[in-house]
């Protein structure tokens, strides 16, 4: 599977990276075997990065994934997590869903970007994730606490990478405007940008993905379904975490067809329009089980022809865009890369 560097760090990641939130409970209950299948499942089909958060189910997902990976050798794999929630223990009150996760309701979040609220977050996290150290931290949705996340968290991360303890420095949100501040006026490594270039929304064309592109500085594209639009479009699909207007379950059902018209399915072609620009490193996807995880490095590994992608911009349903040069082909297999 194909490595890329962040920005100028040596910290590398495979194109395909594996989203623990699905196996922190994120909606619906995932069981401890079947958790630890879908990292097992990632690690065959050739992925060696893993990306985690606090807040993926109050800590659930660090802990299973550290379980996971723990018996594998530590310099094989690129492991991420994020820091602004700390997680204050609380009475169990009722269960998480409010939230997005089907666990109890034991802690409680609390926003926190100041540079002591990311040294204990990062502390924290190596617990709950018994591991020694982690390769590459984000600050986590920092949307409503820029003046703090700027002034105060980002150069926290920043020593911290200077010293050593961290690789690589970055910051991960669902939106592309205050990503670009931060490859524009930080030295940040990578950003994680969810949803924001896809088959249906292109917005961080606008400046984020050009400034990365100019500055030598990588994106990891998550969400890249739209959180399920573009992988099942029909009406009462998810986008964005919430039903899909009407208008874009149309626009979907358009590049679906024209997807299928070239015999490829409309989640392949959506994987790899968000791998295809020079700017790119990889893509994350979130995987509950080995069944999804094996499906989704398939949808990689499908051929996927340039001829779709210039015909849905003929079609007025894609921006021209950069595109970024083929993979080459693998040597020993899909599951070769790290072995």
């Amino acid at each position: 599977m194909r490595r890329s560097t962040l920005g100028r760090s040596a910290v590398e990641i495979t194109e395909l990276s594996f989203g623990a939130s699905g196996i922190g409970n994120l909606y619906t209950p995932v069981g401890p075997e079947e958790a630890a299948a879908a990292v097992d499942a990632a690690w065959d089909v050739g992925i060696r990065s893993f990306d985690t958060a606090p807040h993926y189910g109050l800590g659930l997902a660090e802990r299973r994934l550290g379980e996971a990976l723990r018996a594998r050798p530590r310099g094989s794999y690129t492991l991420s997590t994020k820091v602004g929630r700390l997680l204050e223990p609380c009475p169990v009150a009722g269960d998480d869903l409010a939230h997005g996760f089907a666990v109890p309701a034991d802690h409680r979040r609390v926003w926190d970007f100041s540079a002591d609220g990311v040294l204990r977050a990062i502390e924290e996290s190596l617990g709950r994730l018994g591991l020694d150290r982690v390769d590459l931290v984000h600050l986590h949705d920092p949307d409503d606490h820029e003046e703090a996340a700027f002034r105060h968290a980002y150069p926290a991360l920043e020593r911290l990478r200077a010293e050593g303890v961290v690789g690589a420095i970055g910051a991960g949100m669902n939106q592309a405007a205050m990503l670009a501040r931060f490859v524009r006026d930080t030295d940040v490594d990578a950003v994680l940008c969810a949803g924001r270039y896809t088959l249906l929304d292109q917005s961080a064309l606008t400046e984020l993905l050009p400034e990365a592109a100019a500055r030598g500085k990588s994106a990891v594209v998550g969400g890249v379904f739209n959180s399920g639009l573009l992988a099942d479009p029909r009406p009462g699909a998810r986008y964005d975490y919430t039903p899909a207007p009407p208008h874009l379950v149309a626009r979907a059902l358009r590049l679906k067809e024209t997807a299928e018209r070239h015999g490829v399915p409309l989640r392949a072609a959506a994987l790899h329009y968000s791998l295809g620009h020079p700017a790119v490193a990889g893509v994350l996807t979130g995987a509950r089980s080995a069944a999804e995880v094996r499906d989704t490095a398939e949808l990689l590994a499908t051929p996927v022809p340039a001829v779709l992608f210039d015909e849905l911009r003929a079609e007025g349903l894609l921006p021209d865009t950069p595109r970024r040069a083929p993979s080459p082909p693998a040597a020993d297999g899909p599951g070769a890369a790290g072995r």
